[in-house]
């Protein structure tokens, strides 16, 4: 019975293994891809959100940080801080002005709706699929900061597969030993199980030291242009809050009804 649960641990550590070797060689591809083409302080014409250190906007810092739905939440904010539609703690969003003043805010509207009243879940859902969003995201991934939609999902989360596949081997083995009959050697079921463990574990080190931070949108030169944002203030027309929530998301906003109505929507 033994082998059967052995099985099972060497199999979910070598195929978790196998596919976070498959993730770091596409991510590595993606990353060795076209260098950014823009020079440092320039700016797209298309972007209107506040402008960042190395040409990124606030709508691409929250892209490279936190994908299409990080980016939803900052336009939500952002029209928020400006009186222009209210989020309430429920975790519902109502239009106040109806006119967006660049692509993705109109783009924020029209998910909304007509009712000028929406569920934040489902605005962050429906921005996904707009245009103006999927234009930030091919912009970001022909200059070569944005990991392709074909090389997600990423190096992060092969690395919690790898991660699950360790708590399996431990618990295979502790379900061999507790499935040995009475009074039967179980003297080699620790070095036996001891070598899937190994693999995850040791897999896991190596992806930690070479690969950290994992980040399914970001490549590694897209990281290098995200700002530290302890030492990175923010532009007069952005505020600290805007530019801290696309780096780090909701949890680091300082509002706490902003707080509560990104939380209570399922953030």
């Amino acid at each position: 019975m033994w082998l059967l649960f052995l099985l099972v641990a060497c199999a979910a550590a070598v195929l978790s293994c196998a596919l976070l070797c498959r993730a770091a060689v596409a991510a590595a591809r993606a990353s060795s891809g076209p260098a950014p083409r823009r020079a440092p302080g320039a700016v797209p014409d298309a972007a209107a959100a506040g402008r960042r250190g190395g040409g990124l906007t606030l709508y691409e810092m929250a892209y490279l940080s936190g994908g299409p739905h990080r980016l939803a939440d900052v336009v939500l904010v952002l029209m928020a801080q400006q009186r222009r539609l209210l989020l309430a703690d429920t975790g519902w969003a109502t239009v106040v002005d109806p006119v967006g003043k660049d692509p993705v805010e109109r783009a924020a509207l029209t998910a909304i709706g007509p009712d000028g009243q929406r569920r934040i879940p489902a605005i962050r859902d429906a921005l996904v699929g707009e245009d103006a969003v999927r234009e930030v995201a091919d912009r970001l991934v022909t200059d070569g900061l944005a990991v392709p939609a074909a090389v997600r999902p990423g190096v992060g989360s092969a690395v919690r597969l790898v991660q699950g596949a360790a708590l399996v081997v431990l618990l295979s083995a502790a379900g061999a030993f507790w499935m040995a009959p009475a009074g039967a050697d179980s003297g080699p079921l620790p070095a036996w199980f001891s070598l899937p463990l190994i693999l995850t574990l040791g897999t896991w080190a190596v992806a930690r030291f070479e690969l950290h931070p994992y980040s399914d949108w970001a490549t590694t030169a897209g990281e290098r242009q995200l700002p530290d944002v302890r030492h990175s203030p923010a532009a007069p027309a952005t505020p600290a809050s805007l530019v801290t929530l696309a780096l780090r998301g909701p949890a680091a906003l300082t509002d706490p009804a902003l707080r509560a109505a990104l939380h209570s929507s399922g953030a």
